[in-house]
C-alpha cells in the first residue's frame, strides 16, 4: 500500500519527533530520508541525525540533492520558523506535497512566496493546527447545528501550562517592540506567534471569514526566560472579520503548576438566539486518590526547559498529569487527513494560504501591540 515516499526535514528537539512518526504509521508511507539545509549548526545536525537513527532512515545531504530524488513524494517539514519558508518553497518547486509545521513561516513575505511556490507547482500542501482536535470537531457540530442562529462572536481561551512559571519580573511592564524576525529560543517562544496560529486558523476554518481588523497586547507575566529574551508569554486579541463577526483571544505559557492538565483550552461561540461554550477538558473525570500528588520539575533539562519537545521530558523530570482524564473523543490524525486528501487529489482544509494569511495576521498583531 506504501505509495507515498516521505522525506522529513528537521530531528529531535522539534515537532518532527511527533510528524515523522504519525505520518510514518500509516501505511501509505514509505519513509525516505532525512535531511537539512547543509550549513545547520553542529548541534541541529546531531539532533537530526539521532531522529533519522531512532526511525532507522539516512541522513541525505545536500538539501537540493534528496528534493530531487523521484522515490520522494512528500516532504515533512520541521525547521526553525526562522527558515521554514525557504526550505518549504523549495520543496515546492520541486513538485513535492508538503506538510508544514505550524507557524508557516516568519515573515509576510516568506508566506507569500511558499503560497506562490505551491500553487505555481501544483502540489497540495498541509499546515498543522488543532481543527481536527476535539474541540475544533465539536465547535464546527455547534456552529452546523444551526442552534446558535447567526454567529455574530467567538472567544477562545488557549494557555499551555508547561514551564516552571513565578520568575518574571511584574514590575518591569513588558513595551512591546516591531518583531526583530526572531521568534525561537531554546528556553522560550513568542508564544502570540506560537500559540496564537491556532484560534486564529480555527476561527477561519469554522466560518470562512477573512480577517479584517486587529487589535493586540501582549505581557510577559510568568517566566524569566521570556522576559529576557524579548519575548512575551501572554497575548490577547481584538480581531474583526469579514460579516462583522467579532472575535477575542487569550493565548500563552502560564506554567505547568497553573493547571491540573495541560492548561486552558475553551472557545466560547455567541449566536443570535444562543450561545455555547467548548472546553476541552468537559466531559472529564477527576481522579481523587492517595496517590502522590504531582510536582513539576525540580531540575528542567537544560536544552528544553518549557518541556516543549517529547523527547526530553522524560529525562527532564516530567512526568504525566492524572487527576483529569478528558472523556470528549481522541483528536482525529491531521497527518491522516492529508494523506486522504493526497489519495483523492484534493486541497486540504488548512492549506499554506491559510497558514500565511495567519502569518500575516499574528505579525500585525504586533504591530498593533507596539503602537
Amino acid at each position: 500500500m506504501a505509495r507515498y515516499g516521505l522525506l522529513i526535514v528537521g530531528g529531535n528537539l522539534s515537532h518532527q519527533e511527533n510528524y515523522s512518526r504519525a505520518l510514518a504509521a500509516d501505511p501509505r508511507v514509505r519513509l525516505v530520508g532525512l535531511t537539512d539545509e547543509s550549513d545547520v549548526l553542529p548541534r541541529r545536525r546531531e539532533l537530526n541525525q539521532a531522529l533519522a537513527d531512532e526511525l532507522e532512515i539516512p541522513y541525505i545531504e545536500p538539501y537540493e540533492q534528496a528534493l530531487a530524488r523521484e522515490d520522494v513524494d512528500l516532504v515533512c517539514l520541521c525547521p526553525e520558523p526562522e527558515r521554514r519558508a525557504r526550505m518549504t518553497v523549495a520543496a515546492a518547486r520541486a513538485g513535492k506535497h508538503v506538510y508544514v509545521d505550524k507557524p508557516l513561516c516568519a515573515t509576510v513575505e516568506g508566506a507569500r512566496e511558499v503560497v506562490e511556490a505551491v500553487e505555481a507547482s501544483g502540489v497540495r500542501s498541509q499546515m498543522f493546527s488543532l481543527v481536527r482536535s476535539s474541540i475544533g470537531r465539536r465547535c464546527r457540530e455547534v456552529v452546523e447545528s444551526g442552534r446558535l442562529g447567526t454567529l455574530v462572536g467567538l472567544h477562545a481561551e488557549l494557555l499551555f501550562a508547561k514551564g516552571v512559571a513565578g520568575t518574571a519580573d511584574l514590575g518591569q511592564p513588558r513595551r512591546e517592540q516591531a518583531s526583530d524576525g526572531r521568534f525561537t529560543w531554546v528556553d522560550s517562544k513568542r508564544e502570540l506567534f506560537c500559540v496564537g496560529l491556532y484560534p486564529l486558523v480555527l476561527f477561519e476554518w469554522l466560518t470562512g471569514s477573512r480577517v479584517e481588523a486587529i487589535e493586540a497586547a501582549t505581557a510577559n507575566f510568568f517566566f524569566a526566560e521570556h522576559q529576557a529574551n524579548g519575548a512575551e508569554d501572554f497575548a490577547a486579541l481584538l480581531v474583526g472579520w469579514e460579516g462583522g463577526l467579532e472575535t477575542t483571544i487569550t493565548v500563552g505559557r502560564s506554567g505547568w503548576s497553573s493547571h491540573p492538565s495541560h492548561g486552558i483550552h475553551q472557545v466560547h461561540l455567541v449566536g443570535t438566539d444562543s450561545t455555547a461554550t467548548v472546553d476541552a477538558y468537559r466531559p472529564r473525570l477527576e481522579i481523587f486518590s492517595d496517590a502522590a500528588g504531582w510536582s513539576q520539575p525540580g531540575t528542567p533539562h537544560p536544552e528544553d526547559p518549557m518541556g516543549f519537545w517529547s523527547s526530553t521530558q522524560e529525562s527532564g523530570g516530567v512526568t504525566p498529569k492524572t487527576d483529569w482524564w478528558p472523556l470528549a473523543e481522541a483528536a482525529d490524525d491531521d497527518a491522516r487527513y492529508f494523506l486522504d486528501c493526497l489519495d483523492d487529489d484534493r486541497d486540504s482544509d488548512v492549506p499554506a494560504a491559510m497558514g500565511a494569511r495567519a502569518v500575516q495576521t499574528i505579525l500585525a498583531a504586533y504591530d498593533a501591540a507596539a503602537g
